[in-house]
């Protein structure tokens, strides 16, 4: 059997693994228990009742948190002339086109979220087998392929989460940092939890939500009471 280290060990104490928390009580316990030198990102994790290997129980979609992430997100937007300019002044670090893709192509990946406007996906799809195992590829059902860059660009920046489940039937997530108010970790843990809840899919059966845990980068993942959250 596996030793447990000190610092886990530690993170856990004063929690019950076999309990189910309220909202507030276990966000407390997360944020008194984040005690690293840094500012620990407060994750989220979600069991789900589907099986993404098939299509119409994928589950996947966008939410924009209350409170943003706490993250600087790096914008990358493929865009031309007039469209181009609109997305440098909203505040987008990368702006460009072939050659956009050709840095991409050589390795520079300096950025957290892609976006492109509808007529530079013949660009943008060249891309497809470096953006796509990353998440990072454009795609209209959550908002990054658009004509309305500006939109995009400001959401992104404001903290907007994209979501996937993964193989397993698990959705993970960063949805604040541990410097965040009780209140604010959550306000963002409930919008999360609605999110998810209104992106299930039509293949869906049985219970959809299995389980929800918080946790803080080093801390302790703390079991949410499923029916107090969603009730």
């Amino acid at each position: 059997m596996a030793k447990i280290g000190k610092r886990l060990k530690a993170a856990y104490e004063g929690v019950d693994v076999l309990k189910h928390y309220g909202v507030a009580e276990a966000v407390k316990l997360v944020k008194d228990g984040a005690k690293a030198k840094f500012d620990e990102t407060i994750e989220i994790a979600v069991n789900l009742g589907v099986d993404p290997r098939h299509a119409d129980q994928m589950v996947r979609g966008v939410v924009g948190l209350p409170h943003g992430t706490g993250k600087t997100m790096r914008v990358a937007v493929f865009a031309r002339d007039a469209k181009a300019e609109e997305a440098t002044a909203a505040g987008a670090d990368l702006v460009g086109a072939e050659d956009l893709m050709e840095k991409i192509q050589n390795g520079e990946m300096n950025f957290d979220r892609v976006i492109a406007t509808p007529d530079m996906m013949a660009v943008v799809g060249r891309l497809g087998k470096v953006l796509g195992p990353r998440g990072l590829m454009p795609n209209p059902k959550l908002g990054t392929v658009t004509p309305n860059v500006t939109d995009a660009v400001k959401a992104a920046k404001a903290g907007e989460v994209q979501f996937r489940v993964e193989k397993a039937g698990i959705v993970h997530a960063g949805i604040g940092k541990a410097s965040f108010s009780e209140e604010q970790i959550a306000e963002n843990v409930k919008a999360f939890v609605e999110a998810i809840n209104k992106a299930k899919p039509t293949g869906a059966k049985g219970t959809y939500l299995k389980g929800v845990a918080i946790s803080s980068t080093m801390g302790a993942g703390v079991k949410l009471d499923i029916a107090a959250l969603v009730g």
